[in-house]
């Protein structure tokens, strides 16, 4: 069963599905050591590593599995990083949420925005129950972007990956539907 990429916006943001055109941006962004830093892979060297991003983001669409979306700053169309839900499991009602963001568009709160549009999507489209998520234990800031939207911390996965040559711990969130928050502020879907 496909699942149809969505197109959100909030005040500030406009999230939606990846083209053909957005090569670039998902090749900077990730080509960047400071913004992988906590990520479990180096960073991209080929170009055409941005290619086989999008190419996978149609194909978790096309599968039924999953949505990842640009981020863009709504007033410019700056690309400003991604989010996204994977690991969709109707049967479960879950998923897994993860996001990658430009370092210009830390500590503005757009990641904390974009999650909340991508979570009442989630929530209300798909008819979630329960939203994962996991982040670096050393990554503080990524952790904090969680906690804001109502993900609490349910554990550690000790040593389960190796960032750039470093053993590193995760640390595990879940977000439970009766314990959603929607922002104050609609997202509008279209």
């Amino acid at each position: 069963m496909a699942l149809p990429t969505p197109t959100l916006h909030t005040a500030r943001l406009r999230l939606r599905p990846f083209g053909d055109a957005d090569a670039d941006d998902p090749f900077a962004l990730h080509r960047d050591p400071h913004v992988l830093r906590y990520w479990d892979a180096p960073p991209w060297r080929e170009p055409e590593r941005a290619e086989r991003f999008i190419a996978a983001c149609r194909q978790l669409a096309a599968e039924g599995t999953g949505a990842r979306v640009a981020v863009d700053r709504a007033a410019d169309q700056t690309f400003l990083g991604w989010c996204g839900l994977v690991r969709w499991n109707p049967e479960h009602r879950s998923a897994t949420l993860g996001y990658c963001y430009r370092q210009a568009a830390w500590g503005r709160g757009y990641a904390t925005e974009a999650a909340h549009a991508l979570l009442r999507w989630a929530f209300d489209t798909l008819d979630l129950n329960r939203v994962q998520a996991e982040a670096d234990t050393r990554n503080v800031a990524s952790a904090r972007v969680l906690e804001k939207v109502g993900f609490v911390r349910e554990g550690t996965l000790r040593e389960d990956c190796v960032v750039n040559g470093e053993v590193s711990d995760s640390w595990v969130y879940g977000l439970i539907r009766r314990e959603w928050q929607p922002s104050p502020e609609p997202d509008r879907a279209r």
